[in-house]
C-alpha cells in the first residue's frame, strides 16, 4: 500500500491553488523576508551538533506559548476545497493553548461553515492548516517539530509536517520537479508508522524504499514524536525520534532553493478514506517547531 500523498490534493487543486496565489489570511501578509523580524536572539534550546563538526544556528523557533498563531511566522489558510473537505481558518480548526498548536479536522455545522464554492455548494468537513507562507522560508538547514497525532486505528486521518517551495523566490518547474519534502506523513490506517516522501523527478519510479520514501519508521499514534530533516545541497536525511529514517543523496536540483513549512490535519483518501469510524474533531498537536542553519 502506498500513502495518499499530498500530491493527490495538488492534483485536485487544493494545494496548487493555495500556494500559487494568496489565500484568506488570519492577518495582513507582511513584506517578504526570510525570517520573522525582530532583533531578539533566537533560542532553539540545547545546541544540536552539525554533521561534519560545529553546531547548528537557530533561525526560527515557536514553542506556541501564546494564545494564537504568531502572525509574523504563521498563516492560517481558508479554501473551499474539493470533494467534501475544505481548509478553514477557524478557532475550531486552528488554536493555540497550553503550549501547543492544535490543528483539527471537524464536521461543519450552521455556525462553522466551509467557504462557499462557485457552484453554491460547501464541503461538510473542514481541516486545519498552518503555514509559514510568505513569512518564513529557508534553503538548507535542520527543520524539527515535536508532534502528537490522535490515537486511532480506523481509516480517515492524515497528518503531515512538510515543506514546499517558497513562491517569493521561485516559480520554476511544475510539480513534482518543483520539489516537495514530506518530513513525516501519518495515516490512521497505518497507526504504527511515520512515512517520509521526497517528491522530485524520481517520482517517475513511484515510491522507492530508501530513495524517496521509507516504510520502516516506527511512530505510534497518540504519543509525542520528534520529526526532523537535515538538508544539505547533496543530502537530505529525515529522522524519527533521533533515528535515521531516510537518506537521499541524489542532489536533485528541486531542492536547491528556499522552502516554507506546513503543518496539516486532513481527512484521508483512497485506502485511508474517512468512513465515520474515527470520531471528530480529530486533532494534531504541535509542541514546537524549530529551524537551524
Amino acid at each position: 500500500m502506498r500513502p495518499i500523498r499530498l500530491a493527490a490534493l495538488l492534483a485536485a487543486g487544493l494545494l496548487a491553488a493555495a500556494l500559487a496565489v494568496p489565500l484568506t489570511p488570519s492577518a495582513p501578509v507582511p513584506a517578504a523576508s526570510s525570517a520573522p523580524s525582530g532583533s531578539t536572539k533566537l533560542d532553539c534550546g540545547a545546541r544540536v551538533a552539525k554533521p561534519g563538526g560545529g553546531s547548528w544556528t537557530c533561525t526560527m523557533v515557536d514553542n506556541f506559548s501564546g494564545t494564537s498563531l504568531e502572525p509574523s511566522r504563521w498563516l492560517g489558510f481558508s479554501q473551499p476545497g474539493t470533494g467534501d473537505l475544505c481548509i478553514l481558518n477557524s478557532p475550531r480548526t486552528i488554536s493555540v493553548s497550553n503550549g501547543a498548536l492544535r490543528l483539527s479536522a471537524i464536521r461543519t455545522d450552521a455556525t462553522t461553515q466551509c467557504p462557499l464554492r462557485a457552484d453554491g455548494t460547501r464541503a461538510s468537513y473542514a481541516s486545519g492548516w498552518a503555514t509559514t507562507y510568505r513569512r518564513f522560508g529557508q534553503q538548507y538547514g535542520r527543520f524539527e517539530a515535536r508532534i502528537k497525532v490522535q490515537a486511532a486505528s480506523a481509516p480517515g486521518l492524515h497528518e503531515a509536517f512538510w515543506l514546499w517551495p517558497d513562491v517569493r523566490y521561485t516559480s520554476d518547474s511544475p510539480w513534482p520537479e518543483s520539489g516537495e519534502i514530506d518530513i513525516a506523513e501519518t495515516f490512521s490506517s497505518r497507526p504504527d508508522l511515520a512515512i517520509p516522501f521526497l517528491h522530485y523527478s524520481d517520482d517517475q519510479y513511484g515510491g522507492v524504499q530508501g530513495v524517496n520514501t521509507a516504510w520502516n519508521c516506527p511512530s505510534s499514534r497518540g504519543e509525542w514524536h520528534t520529526y526532523a530533516l537535515e538538508w544539505f545541497a547533496d543530502r537530505l536525511t529525515i529522522y524519527v525520534d533521533g533515528r535515521t529514517c531516510l537518506t537521499n543523496t541524489r542532489g536533485a536540483s528541486s531542492y536547491q532553493k528556499p522552502f516554507i513549512i506546513n503543518l496539516t490535519q486532513f481527512l484521508g483518501g483512497g485506502s485511508n478514506q474517512y468512513d465515520g469510524q474515527v470520531p471528530l474533531p480529530a486533532t494534531m498537536q504541535v509542541d514546537y517547531v524549530k529551524v537551524w542553519r
